[in-house]
């Protein structure tokens, strides 16, 4: 296919040599299939802030931290530079993500770079060479998406201890290959120590990944490892060793069923945009 203009200069610095088709159109970026060499690898594009539809950016990035107080003021004041600055921090926040939560054990895609708005990363296959499916695409028994939702939870209890919240996490933003889930997309990656919406997103992730693997388990939905984990992590007791129950007993306390709602409803629309820009796409191809 001809090279799409944001990444020519990879081709000319020979990063990549040949763009082969188009993967997904996202709401913070499009996802391209690169060969470089004789490596199969995606290249995600991040799309300029003005045409993100990433609703309640803002929200996300609490608690970032900004390099330098010029940097954060230029941000403030929605300079240019700080407009430019405010990109960078969003680009590298995922590729920060990505390496952190790779160290810690999560599976997540491999990354080779950040280049002018572009990330080079793995591209996950199953064993057949075949682009691996989102767990939307997929199907599976009881027996299968209890296995694959504890897994799951051991995931994200790590990403917790490593201090970190996806913020987005449901079954379009998880690949599923041969040897199970691999969490991908995480530009609004949740600093979990330092973002007043913490908790709120984090039940959001876990209780996505309930509803998705309690349909085919219905046990599942029954399970409380959100609080279970919020409620460790919290006391300072959540370690990558700790073993989780899926239990948790209430104190009584009343939840901010508002504000959930409020995440959930927001994850819902961004969706539903996201599948109508790709029909758009698809129909225009």
């Amino acid at each position: 296919m001809k090279t799409p203009k944001p990444l020519q200069p990879l081709v000319d610095d020979g990063l990549i040599d040949e763009v082969l088709s188009r993967l997904m159109s996202g709401k913070e970026a499009d996802v391209f299939v690169v060969r470089c060499g004789e490596h199969i690898r995606c290249a995600k594009v991040y799309k300029d802030a003005a045409k993100r539809s990433f609703k309640k950016a803002a929200q996300y990035q609490e608690g970032r931290k900004v390099r330098s107080g010029r940097e954060a003021r230029a941000i403030e004041k929605r300079s240019n530079y700080g407009r430019q600055q405010e990109e960078k921090i969003w680009q590298n926040a995922e590729v920060n993500a990505l390496s952190t939560l790779a160290n810690a054990g999560v599976r997540v895609p491999e990354t080779f770079g950040c280049v002018d708005g572009v990330l080079l990363m793995e591209l996950v296959m199953d064993d057949e060479g075949n682009v691996a499916p989102r767990l939307d695409d997929v199907t599976m028994s009881p027996e299968q998406a209890r296995e694959d939702h504890a897994l799951m939870m051991h995931y994200i209890k790590l990403m917790l201890c490593a201090g970190l919240i996806h913020g987005d996490l449901s079954e379009f933003n998880v690949l599923v290959d041969d040897y199970g889930p691999v969490i991908i997309d995480l530009p609004q990656a949740v600093n979990a120590a330092a973002n007043n919406s913490a908790q709120a997103m984090f039940s959001r992730d876990v209780n996505n990944m309930r509803r998705y693997y309690g349909a085919f388990a219905p046990e599942l939905l029954k399970t409380q490892y959100a609080k279970e984990m919020w409620s460790l992590f919290k006391e300072g007791n959540l370690t990558e060793n700790s073993t989780l129950s899926g239990e948790f007993e209430d104190d009584g306390a009343s939840a901010d069923v508002g504000s959930i709602l409020d995440e959930i409803n927001a994850a819902r629309e961004e969706e539903q945009e996201r599948r109508a820009r790709i029909r758009d796409a698809d129909d225009n191809a």
